[in-house]
């Protein structure tokens, strides 16, 4: 029995010893995270907004966020139309949208977003810039690029035969499904002449 006793401690003693050294090692490893400065980064989602919003103004545009934690932290945005068209709330940054946006005019802009000790005006945060999206609403309608188009044909031509091309455009976000699609129909002399979605 004491034989047996005594090959038990031996077994426990090396596991007792590798338990010590790996706690050590964990609050080293943990000392040195704590003094390793916390990277800091901007966060947001990505900021756009419909144009011609007939809601009541200012429209919502998004958020800015950055990871700072500073109880005198202000966010402010520079650059194109900043503090005229988009303004951010200083506390939360969310930005608004003063004006209703037409894509046509300007489908996006950019603008540049910092967050500053509003005590010292220090800035907290290295600036970032953002853009600002105005997605696209189906609210134009195509026009011809001529008011006149001539054409011709020689009589007895086969059917089939080309007279003319004609184009039209539509100022509509191309890139939306359906938004910048023309398609042709004659309304006038259906009888004689047709046309396909080319023009």
């Amino acid at each position: 029995m004491s034989h047996l006793i005594l090959l038990f401690s031996l077994f426990l003693a090396p596991a007792f010893a590798d338990g010590r050294g790996q706690k050590s090692t964990q609050n080293l490893c943990s000392n040195d995270v704590s003094h390793k400065r916390q990277k800091r980064d901007w966060i947001w989602n990505q900021l756009h907004i419909q144009e011609e919003l007939d809601t009541p103004l200012p429209h919502h545009v998004g958020k800015i966020t950055s990871s700072v934690r500073n109880k005198n932290a202000k966010y402010i945005i520079e650059g194109e139309f900043a503090n005229t068209i988009f303004k951010v709330e200083e506390t939360s940054g969310d930005v608004y949208a003063f004006e209703r946006l037409d894509r046509e005019k300007k489908a996006e802009y950019e603008l540049t977003a910092l967050i500053i000790d509003r005590t010292n005006n220090r800035s907290l945060e290295r600036p970032s810039r953002f853009i600002i999206k105005v997605y696209d609403i189906n609210d134009n309608a195509p026009v011809f690029v001529h008011k006149v188009f001539n054409g011709s044909v020689p009589e007895m031509s086969p059917v089939g035969t080309s007279v003319t091309k004609v184009t039209a455009v539509d100022a509509d976000d191309p890139t939306v499904s359906g938004h910048a699609t023309v398609t042709y129909e004659v309304t006038t002399g259906g009888e004689y002449f047709t046309i396909d979605d080319s023009g």
